[in-house]
């Protein structure tokens, strides 16, 4: 039997793969459920499509990532809390 992911777990393969990914961005000292993408972590819209993309690689998996950040505009947000984007890979990423 294989557990779950820990949000713990996530957040570490998540830097991981942020850090390979633009290597060029610096990440703030500390980031959890609150940090946003945009605000804090400036990153543009078209970085969350490049993002989404090396998730999967990184998870060797399809991700419903487009539906997924289409919710977040259908509901109006602005920016991408970690923490939705944590409990997104939780619900989705296979063990």
């Amino acid at each position: 039997m294989t557990t779950a992911r820990t949000p713990e777990q996530l957040y570490r393969e998540l830097a991981e793969v942020m850090a390979k990914a633009f290597p060029d961005r610096d990440p703030p000292a500390s980031v959890g459920p609150g940090t946003l993408a945009f605000a804090d972590l400036g990153l543009a819209s078209i970085e969350l499509v490049v993002l989404g993309e090396r998730l999967e690689q990184f998870y060797s998996q399809r991700l419903p990532f487009g539906p997924f950040l289409a919710g977040l505009r259908s509901r109006g947000a602005n920016d991408l809390e970690l923490g939705e984007l944590v409990a997104f890979l939780q619900a989705h990423v296979s063990n």
